[in-house]
């Protein structure tokens, strides 16, 4: 697949359908960038089709959905630039960390394996899916309510419920019961290539007030990375959310972002 400007591949995380990276793209776009925001496997088109057929995304695992972006990639011409948010920030380290991208940005990702901390909040989140053991096998959608707590509590209660109706989709529950049990697998679908000395930069981000990926999970993520001797750094945005790629201060993120490529002259 021939690009004009390099490419940059968006991945979504749970819950949110690719749509929800539309200001992105066009953001990137507008910037030289050739950017695509695919969804992850059996996501429809469009929001409404992946609502009315969730037994089209139930049972992928994170392999699945790293296998389907990789996928992507080799259609391109060029290593793309990747940038990740929550579990897409998780997938988006697991390419970089395969030598499969020249850079990667993680969007307050979702823990990798080596990761111990397990902040109350982000158990409570996760918890929609992990009290029932036949949910690894469903795909899970988030109530209103989980949602403001999850995403939407440092925004207000308007905007989180205009944003659970514009974006959010049924997703498959086993990445969570994947990276809950990724500390006792060996062969862990949430394993990281952190110790890659030749990758490109990689740059972690937090939200101070997210209730999935608080900042101790992603300042204990940069801490697997110490080994290795290629760029990772980390940003915190102190009054954030876990919404904060797709509310009204998404584009504080967004140009934080793209000053941080300009730095590494990408």
């Amino acid at each position: 697949m021939a690009t004009d400007g390099t490419p940059v591949v968006f991945v979504h995380g749970l819950w949110l359908h690719a749509d929800s990276w539309g200001a992105w793209v066009e953001r990137f776009r507008a910037e030289g960038y050739a950017p695509v925001a695919p969804g992850w496997p059996g996501d429809a088109a469009t929001i409404e089709e992946t609502r009315s057929h969730p037994e089209r995304v139930a049972g992928h695992g994170v392999d699945d959905v790293v296998e389907h972006y990789a996928r992507v990639i080799r259609e391109l011409d060029v290593k793309p630039i990747v940038i990740g948010h929550s579990f897409g920030g998780l997938v988006v380290q697991r390419l970089l960390g395969d030598d499969l991208a020249a850079a990667a940005v993680a969007i307050d990702p979702a823990s990798i394996k080596g990761v111990l901390i397990l902040p109350i909040s982000s158990l409570r989140v996760a918890s929609v899916a992990l009290l029932n053991p036949a949910n690894k096998k469903r795909a899970i959608a988030l109530t209103a309510k989980q949602f403001r707590y999850g995403f939407g509590n440092a925004i207000s209660a308007a905007e989180s419920a205009e944003l659970h109706e514009r974006w959010t989709i049924p997703s498959p529950g086993r990445p969570l019961f994947e990276a809950a049990a990724a500390n006792f697998s060996p062969r862990s679908p949430a394993k990281v290539n952190t110790d890659n000395a030749v990758r490109g930069p990689l740059l972690l981000t937090a939200g101070g007030k997210d209730h999935t990926a608080p900042p101790a999970i992603t300042k204990a993520t940069l801490k697997q990375y110490r080994k290795s001797p290629a760029v990772t750094d980390y940003k915190e945005f102190p009054d954030r959310g876990h919404s904060l790629a797709l509310d009204s201060g998404w584009h504080e993120v967004a140009d934080f972002v793209l000053t941080w490529l300009g730095q590494h002259l990408l």
